[in-house]
C-alpha cells in the first residue's frame, strides 16, 4: 500500500472516531476537517436548569471550527454549557445570506436534539455578524436568546489588505467590505432587533476589521453592551486573528451567558499578567 494511501486512511479513521466520541454520527463521507473542537458536538447533552440554551459557535471567516474554538469551546463545556459548533459557506466564503441560511438549519439541528427553545450564539469575526442576517431576516429573532460577537464585522472594514476587491472566489469578503450592499442592508434601521441580548467583543489592536470601533453596534442599553477590551484591561494584546483564545475575552462571554440580558458592562474580568 502506498504512504499516501496509508495516511488518508488513518487520517479518515481518526476524523471518525473523533466524531464518535462527541456523539455525532459521521456520514460516510466524513472529512478531518468536520471535526469539532474539544468539548463541541456532544448530540446527546441536554441543558439543565443552570445553563438552559445551549451554545452554538460560527467560525470567522477562513476558519475551521477545531482551530477557531480551541480554547473557548472546552471552557464553556466545563462551565456547564451544551457546545456546538459547525463549518459553513466553504469555509466560510460563501454570500452571508447563504451561510445564514445554513446558520438556521443548524440552529434547528441544535434546538431538535437537546429540546431547547432556545440557542445562545458566539461568533468571531464574520461568524459575530452574520448571525445578525439570521436575526433580523430569517426568523432567528425569537430563537436567540444572547448573541456574542468576538471582533465582530458589523459595519465591515476598511482595510484594503484584509478584504482585496479581487476576492471573487469570496463573496463573504466583499460582503464585509464598509459601505457593501448587504451590510447597508443589515444595519439599516433597528441595528439590534427585539429578541436576542446582544453583547459585543473588541480590541484597539484589530488589524483585520478596521477601525475597529466598526465592530460597536448601536441600540438600547438594557439589551446592549458594547465593550473595548482594552477599557478593562489596558495591556491585553490580543489582535483580530485569535482574540477567541484571549482568556479576558472568553470572562466576557461567560460573564454575558450566565445573566439576564448583555454582558454586564460593570464587570472587571481579570487581566492578563
Amino acid at each position: 500500500m502506498k504512504l499516501r494511501t496509508r495516511v488518508r486512511l488513518l487520517l479518515a479513521t481518526a476524523a471518525t472516531a473523533a466524531l464518535t466520541l462527541t456523539g455525532f454520527t459521521a456520514p460516510a463521507s466524513a472529512s478531518v476537517l468536520d471535526i469539532p473542537p474539544k468539548g463541541a458536538n456532544d448530540w446527546s447533552c441536554k441543558p439543565d436548569s443552570a445553563h438552559p440554551r445551549p451554545v452554538v459557535l460560527v467560525n470567522g471567516t477562513f476558519k475551521l471550527m477545531a482551530e477557531n474554538w480551541a480554547a473557548l469551546s472546552p471552557k464553556l463545556k466545563a462551565a456547564g454549557y451544551c457546545v456546538f459548533a459547525f463549518n459553513y459557506g466553504k469555509l466560510e466564503t460563501a454570500p452571508v445570506p447563504q451561510s445564514a441560511a445554513e446558520l438556521k438549519d443548524f440552529v434547528e439541528a441544535v434546538r431538535g436534539a437537546t429540546g431547547a427553545a432556545k440557542v445562545d450564539i458566539v461568533g468571531h469575526s464574520q461568524g459575530g455578524m452574520m448571525p445578525r442576517y439570521y436575526v433580523k431576516f430569517l426568523g432567528g429573532a425569537d430563537k436567540v436568546g444572547d448573541l456574542v460577537g468576538i471582533v465582530p464585522s458589523n459595519h465591515g472594514t476598511t482595510n484594503p489588505l484584509a478584504i482585496p476587491t479581487g476576492y471573487t472566489f469570496c463573496p463573504a469578503c466583499l460582503d464585509q467590505r464598509a459601505g457593501s450592499d448587504l451590510l447597508k442592508k443589515l444595519n439599516q434601521g433597528d441595528e439590534t432587533p427585539a429578541g436576542p441580548d446582544y453583547t459585543v467583543i473588541t480590541t484597539r489592536h484589530d488589524e483585520v476589521v478596521t477601525p475597529y470601533t466598526s465592530a460597536l453596534l448601536s441600540g438600547p442599553a438594557e439589551h446592549l453592551t458594547n465593550v473595548v477590551l482594552q477599557d478593562k484591561c489596558p495591556l491585553d494584546p490580543f489582535m483580530h486573528d485569535q482574540a477567541t483564545k484571549d482568556p479576558v475575552v472568553a470572562q466576557w462571554v461567560l460573564n454575558a451567558l450566565s445573566r439576564k440580558g448583555p454582558a454586564d458592562p460593570g464587570f472587571q474580568p481579570r487581566c492578563l499578567g
